[in-house]
C-alpha cells in the first residue's frame, strides 16, 4: 500500500470517528462548553482557562448550564482531533499534486477537498459564534459527511479498478437507480440533523404512532424557517411543541421514502451476481440504521444509540457512495 493510499485511508476512518465525537459533542450540550473560538476563554486547553470556566459555573448557577469543565474539554477535544484531519488533508491534496503523474489521476478532487474542510472549519467556529444556530449546526453536520463521501471516493480511486459491474444489457437504470438512492440518503441525512440540532428527537415517545396518533397535530410554517435561533421561532417566540413534532415527523416520513428507494436499489443489485455483495451491504447497513433510529424513539434516546444513529447515517452514505463507485464505470478516473 502507497503512502498516499493509507494516508488517505486513515484520514477517511478518523473523518468518520469525528463525525461520531461531534454528535457525542451536540448530544451531550456541550456545544458551548468553549464559548469562544479557537481556543478556550482564549487558551489552548481547559486547564489554561480553569479560571474563566469556574466563573462561567458560577454565573450560570452551577455545573448544569452550558459551560462546565468536562463540557469544555468534550469541546475541545472535538477542535483538537478537527484541527488534525485539516492537517491531513493538507497532506492529501500535496501529494496529489506531487505524485499526479504517478496516481493517473487528476488531484482535482483532492483540492477540491481542501476547500471542503476550510469550510467546514468556518462553520465550526460560526457554530459556536453564533450560539448554535440549527441552520449553522446542520451545516456543520452536512459539511462533515460532504467531507467524509469525498474521502471515501477518493479512497475508492486507489483501491480499485476502473471497471463498471453494471450488467450491459443494465441501459444505465442500474446506475440511476444508484444516484436517486444516494440522493435520499443525503436529503434524510439533512433531515436527520435537522431533528437533532433542533432537539426534537423525543417530541415522539412511541413508535410506529406519534404521541398516540398516526398522524399527529404539526405546525410547518416554523418548523423548517432557516434563519432562526436555537429553540425560537423567527419571531423570538418559542418554538412550540406541533414545530418540533412537524420536525420529527418529516424525518419519520423520509426514511420510509428512503427505506423503499434503498430496498428497490438492493433488489436491483441482487438480481446481477456481480453485484449481489453490494445488496446484501445496502440491505444490512439500512437494517441496522432502521433498527437504531426506532430504538431511539423507544428507549428514550440512551447517548450511545444517539451517536451510534449518527454514525449509521455516515455508513450508509459510505455504502451508497460504494454503490455508485462499483455501477459508475471508468468515468470516475478523470474525477
Amino acid at each position: 500500500m502507497s503512502s498516499y493510499k493509507r494516508l488517505v485511508a486513515f484520514t477517511t476512518v478518523l473523518t468518520f470517528l469525528l463525525i461520531m465525537l461531534g454528535a457525542f459533542v451536540r448530544l451531550t450540550d456541550a456545544g458551548l462548553g468553549c464559548p469562544d473560538w479557537p481556543g478556550c476563554y482564549g487558551k489552548l486547553t481547559p486547564t489554561h482557562a480553569a479560571e474563566e470556566i469556574a466563573q462561567a459555573v458560577e454565573v450560570q448557577g452551577g455545573t448544569h448550564g452550558p459551560v462546565s469543565m468536562p463540557k469544555a474539554w468534550k469541546e475541545m477535544a472535538h477542535r483538537y482531533v478537527a484541527t488534525f484531519l485539516g492537517f491531513l488533508i493538507i497532506g492529501i491534496m500535496a501529494m496529489a499534486w506531487k505524485k499526479k503523474a504517478e496516481l493517473r489521476q487528476s488531484p482535482a478532487l483532492a483540492t477540491w477537498l481542501f476547500f471542503a474542510v476550510c469550510l467546514q472549519g468556518a462553520f465550526g467556529a460560526w457554530t459556536v459564534t453564533m450560539l448554535l444556530k440549527p441552520a449553522i449546526v446542520t451545516g456543520h453536520l452536512i459539511g462533515g459527511m460532504t467531507i467524509l463521501g469525498m474521502l471515501t471516493w477518493l479512497w475508492l480511486r486507489q483501491t480499485s479498478p476502473a471497471r463498471s459491474l453494471a450488467p450491459p444489457r443494465d441501459g444505465g437504470g442500474l446506475r440511476i437507480l444508484a444516484r436517486v438512492g444516494l440522493v435520499a440518503v443525503i436529503a434524510q441525512i439533512i433531515l436527520g440533523g435537522w431533528v437533532s440540532t433542533n432537539y426534537a428527537a423525543v417530541v415522539c415517545t412511541d413508535f410506529p404512532t406519534c404521541q398516540g396518533s398516526m398522524w399527529p397535530h404539526m405546525e410547518f410554517k416554523d418548523a423548517f424557517h432557516i434563519i432562526r435561533h436555537l429553540g425560537e421561532t423567527p419571531n423570538g417566540e418559542i418554538l412550540n411543541v406541533a414545530s418540533l413534532t412537524a420536525i420529527h415527523f418529516i424525518h419519520r416520513i423520509g426514511a420510509v421514502v428512503v427505506t423503499g428507494i434503498l430496498g428497490v436499489l438492493a433488489f436491483a443489485l441482487w438480481r446481477n451476481p456481480g453485484t449481489k455483495p453490494l445488496a446484501i451491504k445496502v440491505a444490512a447497513v439500512l437494517t441496522l440504521q432502521i433498527a437504531m433510529g426506532i430504538g431511539n424513539v423507544v428507549f428514550q434516546l440512551p447517548l450511545w444509540l444517539a451517536v451510534a444513529h449518527n454514525g449509521g447515517a455516515a455508513l450508509l452514505l459510505v455504502t451508497l457512495i460504494l454503490v455508485n463507485y462499483r455501477v459508475a464505470g471508468n468515468r470516475h478516473r478523470i474525477s
